[in-house]
């Protein structure tokens, strides 16, 4: 019986020897004590936040667990981190696995490639190099494709009128102002700014003047991709004209604004008039533009908006001539669009805004008023870019004048 006792010590003892040996890795008590005080100075920097809980993912376990998924990693900006794509898994204990090799020799043969996502640590993973441009443009496509899954994100459907018209635009086939285009879909003018105190002014300026500049979508930093109102949308091809303003003066104009578009864009989008154009169609209410294939007029006016920061200057308003007999049923279907300009700002007398001559528009066609007719002006989305050039902002890119982005949006979708 002792014997038996003996021998089962011996073989427990013999055990956790055997488990001792494998944890450290046959190491010296120091050896293992100094990889364990690493692992401890290295893993919490990446753990959940306090009150998370405990079977959250760290930002490094969710881009692995999204390359994985093949959704690609997160374009939030941040610190630079290497992803790991190749090996799924790696050894904590090992350190050469997520310090990196040292040493010349101990260089891996794996080409990498760093991804800008936010985590606070240095670089801890590894992402092959091969095929580089196709997997960036896979990524790209997929984040902006992929139908937008927050709570009470708006349900927008695959292969819609507005999906195939910003297909047009996009291979330059359309390459005209807007109005009467895709009714029934939000219209938008478009604000593109480098990152930074004009950007924060701006959106200011947007808050603070809700009827000349009503705020639909706010892109990520650097991203061109309205991904809230647009499936598919790539704001740097899907608008028919573009204009680059420089130094508060117009540049030039262009249909792809690709090679102008700043590397840390903050794109806006801002409701247009053009969004009732369908509930006009249906009232009986003509497009005189429209049917004329003109651009509508737009006019600066003497309706000073509230300034922010660096950004000051009035009011812009687009003009359509409506029939006497229409003007209240007109206001009535205006006002339900307030993401879209809403009521208008003044019927009649364009001098009561401080227009002198209405046959002289700043941007824009002239549209002549028929003898029953009364000119209604409601505000207009290009007040930013009058904005812009009574600030003097350095770099700013918009929409040409009457020349929208095209939403997947109804014009009614409450924002």
């Amino acid at each position: 019986m002792e014997l038996t006792q003996k021998s089962d010590r011996q073989k427990t003892n013999h055990q956790k020897e055997r488990t001792k040996d494998t944890m450290k890795g046959f190491m010296s008590e120091k050896e293992h004590a100094e990889r364990i005080h690493m692992i401890r100075q290295a893993l919490p920097a990446c753990q959940p936040q306090e009150g998370s809980p405990a079977n959250s993912f760290t930002p490094t376990e969710l881009e692995q667990l999204r390359l994985m998924l093949n959704l690609g990693p997160r374009d939030t900006g941040g610190t630079q981190l290497m992803v790991a794509e190749k090996e799924q898994k790696m050894d904590i204990l090992n350190p050469k696995e997520w310090l990196g090799p040292k040493k010349t020799g101990e260089a891996s043969s794996l080409k990498t490639k760093k991804i800008n996502i936010a985590c606070p640590q240095e670089a801890c993973f590894e992402q092959p190099q091969e095929e580089e441009q196709q997997l960036s443009t896979t990524i790209s496509d997929r984040q902006h494709s992929i139908s937008p899954s927050w709570y009470g994100a708006p349900v927008i459907k695959d292969n819609t009128t507005t999906q195939l018209f910003r297909k047009q635009v996009r291979q330059g086939i359309f390459q005209n102002p807007t109005n009467g285009q895709c009714p029934g879909f939000m219209q938008c003018n478009l604000v593109v700014l480098p990152q930074g105190p004009i950007a924060f002014d701006f959106l200011l300026f947007c808050q603070r003047n809700k009827k000349a500049c009503p705020l639909i979508e706010v892109c990520d930093v650097g991203s061109p991709h309205p991904i809230g109102v647009a499936r598919g949308a790539d704001l740097r091809t899907d608008v028919p004209k573009y204009a680059i303003y420089k130094n508060g003066a117009l540049y030039k104009e262009v249909n792809d604004a690709t090679e102008y578009w700043p590397e840390n864009s903050v794109a806006f989008l801002i409701g247009c008039s053009f969004s009732y154009d369908g509930a006009f169609q249906d009232a009986g209410i003509p497009l005189r533009s429209a049917e004329k294939g003109r651009n509508v007029p737009m006019y600066r006016t003497n309706l000073p908006c509230r300034s922010s920061g660096s950004l000051k200057g009035n009011m812009v308003v687009s003009m359509k001539p409506i029939s006497a007999i229409d003007i209240a049923k007109e206001v009535e279907i205006t006002s339900k669009f307030p993401h879209a300009h809403g009521s208008p700002v003044c019927v009649g007398n364009p001098k009561a805004i401080g227009i002198v001559d209405i046959n002289n528009p700043e941007w824009g066609d002239t549209i002549e008023i028929g003898v029953e007719e009364v000119p209604v002006f409601h505000a207009c989305g290009v007040t930013p870019q009058s904005v812009l050039m009574d600030s003097k902002v350095p770099f700013a890119i918009t929409h040409s004048p009457g020349y929208m982005f095209i939403t997947d949006l109804p014009s009614d979708y409450v924002i």
